[in-house]
């Protein structure tokens, strides 16, 4: 399953990558195959690799416009893990929101090729009016300014989020017919899912009252820490570091009120939102457990001191969305607000800290961000592939027993 994940992984990345050729994508394919969590439960009896080859299937799928078979993918990665339902819905409306570009870009190009002119209406004889009228369209299509105007208007930039989302909807609306129909699919597995909790009781199988939804809020700053840690060359360089220091610069305003506001909604999640669920504080098998001891809780005001690491490390992965280098291709602002909105969804409210939550949307985010040199992903494969053996050591060779319970007891993630 494992060698599927880094299949998905190399085709994904051609698909959404054109140029980033054959080898880059192999590169990246082994990468993420060494990503420490996703590693090491390739050789437990755990459903993550299984739920993330399934989510990377059914993106895979929709971009490249199947959408039947990427909802069977979701409805597939729903059966490994319940929350993928959010990666189903953010994946379909993405796709919906591309289809309707792709039509738009269609329209307009057949309008330009099917415009007549008053002299071929005026000055050519009935007998020879199609011949003309086909060699008039020929000439239009191939003038520069034709082509100008058709990529303008399919490629407009949007100068605000508010216009970005009006001129979606209003693709959406005139096409609302093709779109519910094309994207049925998604729309029967959903259905399907609403009566599943409606007969469950709820999203949750097997224990119930230990997965209770909670609002953990802090959830989402571990994330977008561990994310940018885990993919250190994107975020933690002094380059980077640089980058983000002169577009403050640049938008001082903007980025003056948005870090105030950040900081504090992540004071307030930390403060009144930060969950110790029962099992952080008592399962010490988990890395979690160590780190929530030895560095959140070292001391009361360590998990204030973070903070900043965790605006830090957001503001980078948007703004490395948005605005990528030469290397990369940007990202819409509403797929970046899906992206983080999604994220939300999944993490929010599990009251539990599980490293294994954050496989997904870190390689989505990978798929998604600039492209790195060789030697930065060499450095960063060797480090995954010391992690790697530092766990598996751990977990073979420093076995440890519980006085309450028989049976030997192992590390993990």
């Amino acid at each position: 399953m494992a060698m599927v994940c880094g299949v998905l992984v190399h085709d994904l990345l051609l698909c959404i990558k054109p140029g980033i050729g054959k080898t880059k994508a192999t590169a990246y394919a082994i990468l993420v195959a060494l990503y420490p969590v996703h590693w090491f439960f390739t050789f437990l009896y755990y459903t993550d690799v299984a739920s993330l080859a399934s989510v990377l299937a059914m993106y895979l799928s929709c971009l490249k416009k199947r959408f039947w078979v990427s909802a069977l993918f979701g409805a597939l990665s729903i059966l490994f893990r319940q929350t993928n339902v959010i990666w189903m819905i953010f994946f379909a409306a993405n796709g919906a929101i591309a289809y309707v570009q792709d039509l738009s870009l269609s329209d307009c190009l057949s309008d330009e090729n099917s415009e007549p002119t008053d002299k071929s209406r005026t000055e050519v004889s009935d007998r020879d009016s199609k011949v003309s009228a086909l060699g008039l369209r020929r000439r239009r299509t191939n003038h520069p300014i034709s082509e100008r105007g058709v990529v303008s208007g399919s490629t407009k930039s949007h100068t605000s989020f508010t216009e970005e989302l009006f001129d979606i909807g209003f693709k959406i609306w005139n096409s609302k017919c093709k779109v519910l129909i094309t994207f049925a699919p998604f729309a029967i597995v959903l259905v399907a899912f609403g009566a599943f909790i409606i007969w469950n009781g709820g999203i949750v199988l097997g224990a119930k009252e230990a997965h209770v939804v909670s609002p953990h809020f802090a959830q989402l700053l571990y994330f977008g820490l561990v994310s940018a840690t885990a993919l250190l060359p994107w975020h933690f360089t002094p380059g980077r570091v640089s980058d983000l220091f002169h577009w403050c610069r640049k938008n001082k305003t903007f980025s003056s009120l948005a870090m105030l506001i950040a900081l504090g909604l992540s004071f307030v999640a930390v403060h009144l939102f930060s969950i110790a669920h029962p099992y952080l504080l008592a399962d010490n098998r988990h890395y979690t457990f160590y780190i929530w001891r030895k560095v959140i809780q070292a001391r009361w005001m360590m998990k204030y001191i973070l903070i900043p690491l965790y605006v830090y490390s957001w503001f980078s992965v948007i703004n490395i969305l948005v605005f990528p280098d030469l290397t990369g291709k940007s990202q819409p602002r509403v797929w970046v607000v899906s992206f983080v909105f999604s994220v939300a969804l999944v993490l929010v409210p599990a009251p539990l800290v599980e490293f294994r939550y954050y496989t997904i949307p870190l390689v989505i985010l990978v798929l998604n961000s600039p492209v790195i040199g060789n030697g930065k992903l060499l450095a960063l494969g060797s480090a995954y592939a010391a992690v790697d053996l530092f766990t598996l050591a751990m977990f073979l060779f420093r076995p440890f027993h519980w006085g309450h319970e028989p049976g030997t007891q192992r590390f993990m993630w």
